[in-house]
């Protein structure tokens, strides 16, 4: 059985906040949920929030203090203060639709491909997953990554 056609056992939640495409929250949706079930994190909660440049601009400077945009931020709640208090909280994906498609257009495929690869990015940030400054976890992290998204389409 695929993970596709089983039951959906988690909470996903997309807000689209943004105006430089149209994009379907369903398939948001259903991408996540399909990538949490190959994460083995069925049942988790999260968040997809679709923004605008301004406004990533703004998460990154306040939470990472980098006064620019980029194209996607995780907010995970098992860390810091609180963590474990609801260990089926996941965390928050924040996906910049502008540069998304910027990206897409510059690796030669669609807008919801490229959504798919930063929601799983993100993903695997929540669960874990760390890349800068350690070539070894960027290319464990790629592969996961690719591995989702060749799942997903297979």
């Amino acid at each position: 059985m695929s993970d596709r056609g089983s039951a959906r056992a988690s909470d996903v939640t997309v807000i689209d906040r943004q105006r430089a495409a149209r994009i379907s929250p369903v398939r948001v949706e259903a991408f996540v949920e399909f990538a949490l079930a190959r994460l083995r994190l069925r049942g988790a909660q999260v968040a997809v929030l679709l923004v605008g440049e301004r406004s990533m601009r703004t998460l990154n400077r306040r939470w990472r203090g980098l006064d620019r945009t980029t194209d996607v931020l995780s907010f995970s709640q098992r860390e810091g203060e609180g963590a474990g208090l609801h260990p089926e909280v996941l965390g928050d994906v924040v996906i910049c639709v502008p540069v998304a498609r910027r990206q897409a257009a510059a690796a030669g495929h669609c807008l919801a491909a490229e959504l798919d690869r930063l929601a799983a990015h993100g993903l695997l940030h929540l669960a874990g997953y760390e890349h800068e400054g350690d070539p070894a976890r960027a290319r464990a992290m790629r592969r996961r990554e690719d591995a989702i998204i060749r799942g997903w389409r297979g």
